[in-house]
């Protein structure tokens, strides 16, 4: 341990070394910012704190775990689980858990995700008889989102003429209606959401002075990782937890701040020395992840930006190859482009999936490149679709499992009283809800006390309401005496899920059979997890807990897979080789961020991000036309290309000798649809016409940039109409015309 500072250059010692006072750390992009992190923390163990007087706080749970691993391997297993270490979600729902009395919550409150936040939104508009075009469940959302995470309150919307105004003018007048009516049936139901995790905290910390001395004293030296992605509600946390000791460490890098549509602050990190006058500030310039070529080129581009700290990033890393800038006529061929180029890189370096990944700027844009990597067998993985736990399958179990926890959740109860089918149907439920709302019940109560509204219920219904309370019961009892795991497989039997999936027989259903297993494996992971740690907690509402904070940025990436995501879930990652495509005016940029400079800028410090992710190769491109709403549209390179300094560049679409053919608009009614671009053959694919392919012969294996890899099984025709028989792995047997072809021999 003693040695650990080694490990460390000149830079780097400077922040680690520093025992009080606040300080801010700028780490430029593969600085090192966790190395820094990670040895101040074992510093600070090192010169007598105790481990359990340390407060770190991350973005996401693959950050903590990987610091954790570190300072464990560096000190002790024992040393690193004394430390407060994980999410901001993760760490306030610990701190919310001990002290939710407080503030009128049970211990025991269940965690919405988006999915059922939005949920709840969408019945309150359906129950206030809302026009759904005005009032759509997801932009309602968002709202309440935002104005919780700027502190702003039910009251505090009210008492706010400008805000009232606003939701006037975009025809959502009873938008405090609903947001009021959301936060009662939260309380009621017991239920705080990610951002009440946040606001409740908050107002633990403003309404408690005993437990903000209590947590003040505990947290003696505070860590912030990515400061520039906190908003104001993490702020204003942060700063009442470090206000005794004033300990605080953060670190980030401005031109990171990508992430102000969800409430990120740029100004926490670019005022943090006016919040903190006496504070040091240190700066990580060196960039170990990439080459000069990369780094200067992010550079020249983010140097655009205006409103951002001094700071210049270098490199010793070799010069590398200069960054490449294509050109594809559509959006089709730039998928084509991109898996024909990862072909080859794997089969002349020997490459691993890997190592690429492709990165853009819309979610939609994955497409086109899954696309053409499929018809050439490169296995992929794409962040950002439909999360493991946001499948039906697996709400559902989930929806059992926390209605145990919490007989108050409304939006769990809904989901599965009658799932699968137990004659419960809609009118039931109806009268279950208005009995809920006039006796300011929950509606799992309401159905306990079934008896004493026996009047408005058919004796049947109410012996199916009565079976299904028993049945909560008896799995509540259950889990009290046994762990996570042992709960969840008596509840998947009990309720006869697998069966019911089963007698529907499709492959969909087959589907989601092996999604239900698949969730007991993770259950039975959770509990080998908690084995090993001391004094682990194995109960069902530390398993929920867990899976209720769970991040789609902390999925695995797969050993063997090309990764396919947004520039926004790609921070953070890195990859040997890395494509950014799509980049077009409207497009990327943004047409939804070009109305400011400082929605401008934030796109820009997006695009620094997407090249910073690379480590050898970084390949940027765009298109001349993109299919969009039913036409074909022109597209305009991307203002940030210009912006790049040229000499970092190499544009491999420099020859303009192409054809290009316009059919009648009249008779498609398209605008400039064209025949298939013409480009100019590289001199790497073999289609001269004078020595038509003499080194191809049968049995040959060849890859095709439409078709991919396939077997030549017969050479015919001479001179101009030489032509190979070709069977592809995809596209099946095929006479390709050696003339023109775009063929590659693998050797």
């Amino acid at each position: 341990m003693n040695n650990y500072l080694e490990n460390l250059n000149e830079e780097q010692k400077l922040p680690v070394l520093h025992k009080d006072g606040p300080l801010i750390v700028i780490a430029g992009a593969g600085s090192g910012k966790t190395r820094v992190l990670t040895y101040r923390i074992i510093h600070l163990i090192n010169q007598g704190v105790d481990p359990f007087n340390i407060l770190a706080l991350t973005f996401t749970n693959k950050a903590a775990l990987e610091m954790k691993k570190r300072i464990s391997q560096i000190t002790s297993e024992s040393i690193s689980r004394n430390l407060w270490m994980g999410t901001f979600h993760s760490i306030f729902a610990r701190i919310l858990r001990s002290e939710a009395h407080i503030i009128g919550y049970p211990s025991n409150f269940t965690i919405y995700d988006s999915y059922d936040s939005e949920k709840l939104i969408s019945n309150i508009i359906k129950e206030f008889k809302l026009d759904k075009d005005n009032y759509k469940a997801k932009v309602i959302k968002n709202r309440i989102s935002s104005l919780k995470n700027n502190f702003i309150s039910v009251e505090g919307y009210y008492n706010n003429p400008e805000l009232i105004e606003i939701d006037k003018s975009s025809k959502r007048e009873q938008f405090g209606k609903i947001y009021k009516e959301y936060v009662r049936r939260c309380f009621k139901a017991s239920v705080m959401d990610f951002d009440d995790l946040l606001l409740k905290t908050n107002e633990l910390l403003k309404k408690s002075p005993e437990a903000l001395r209590k947590y003040q004293e505990k947290f003696k030296y505070i860590l912030v990782d990515e400061y520039q992605d906190t908003n104001y509600s993490q702020y204003l946390i942060v700063k009442a937890l470090a206000d005794r000791h004033e300990n605080l460490c953060v670190v980030g890098d401005d031109s990171q701040s990508i992430y102000s549509f969800r409430g990120a602050n740029i100004d926490n990190i670019l005022n943090f020395k006016k919040h903190y006058p006496d504070s040091k500030s240190y700066k990580l310039e060196q960039n170990y992840r990439s080459t000069k070529n990369i780094v200067q080129a992010a550079n020249s581009l983010i140097n655009h930006n205006k409103l951002k700290l001094d700071k210049t990033i270098w490199t010793d890393n070799d010069t590398g190859d200069k960054i490449l800038l294509n050109k594809s006529l559509s959006d089709s061929e730039e998928g084509r482009y991109v898996s024909s180029n990862i072909f080859e890189l794997k089969n002349n370096y020997q490459l691993k999936n890997s190592s690429f990944a492709v990165l853009y700027r819309t979610n939609a844009q994955s497409r086109s490149i899954e696309d053409a990597l499929r018809k050439i067998n490169i296995d992929y993985q794409v962040f950002g679709g439909v999360s493991f736990y946001q499948r039906k399958e697996i709400k559902d179990v989930l929806a059992y499992l926390r209605l145990i926890e919490n007989l108050n959740d409304e939006e769990s109860l809904r989901r599965i009283i009658n799932f699968p089918p137990r004659g419960i149907g809609q009118t039931t439920m109806d009268k279950l809800v208005i009995l809920s709302n006039k006796h300011d019940v929950s509606i799992f109560d309401a159905i306990s006390k079934i008896d004493r509204y026996s009047k408005n219920f058919r004796s049947g219904t109410i012996q199916k309401l009565e079976d299904f309370k028993n049945l909560i019961l008896s799995f509540k009892i259950f889990s009290s005496k046994n762990n996570a795991y042992e709960t969840s497989n008596l509840v998947i039997h009990k309720t006869k899920l697998i069966d019911f999936y089963r007698n529907d027989g499709t492959l969909e259903s087959m589907n989601r059979i092996e999604n239900i297993e698949e969730l007991l494996n993770g259950v039975n992971d959770f509990i080998e997890q908690q084995l090993e740690i001391f004094e682990g907690d194995n109960s069902l509402s530390k398993y929920l807990q867990d899976v209720a904070l769970y991040s789609e940025t902390d999925k695995e990436i797969q050993s063997e897979k090309v990764s396919l995501m947004s520039i926004h879930m790609a921070k953070g990652l890195e990859f040997p080789i890395v494509y950014v495509v799509g980049l077009e005016e409207n497009l990327f940029p943004s047409i939804m961020s070009i109305n400011s400079r400082e929605e401008i800028e934030e796109e820009r410090r997006l695009f620094y991000v997407a090249m910073t992710r690379a480590k050898e190769k970084l390949i940027l491109s765009h298109c001349e036309q993109r299919f969009k709403w039913g036409n074909i549209i022109d597209c305009e390179p991307s203002r940030f290309l210009s912006e790049i300094d040229m000499k970092f560049v190499n544009n491999i679409n420099v020859d303009k000798n192409f054809i290009r053919q316009k059919i009648n608009e009249n008779k498609l009614r398209l605008k400039k649809l064209p025949f298939k671009k013409l480009k100019k053959i590289k001199t790497d694919f073999v289609s001269n016409i004078k020595n038509p392919l003499i080194n191809i012969n049968l049995n040959q294996k060849v890859y095709h940039e439409r078709f991919g890899e396939g077997i030549v099984e017969d050479i015919e025709g001479e001179g101009d109409n030489i032509r190979a028989k070709i069977n592809f792995k995809v596209g099946g047997e095929k006479k390709i015309l050696l003339k023109f072809a775009k063929l590659k021999i693998i050797k």
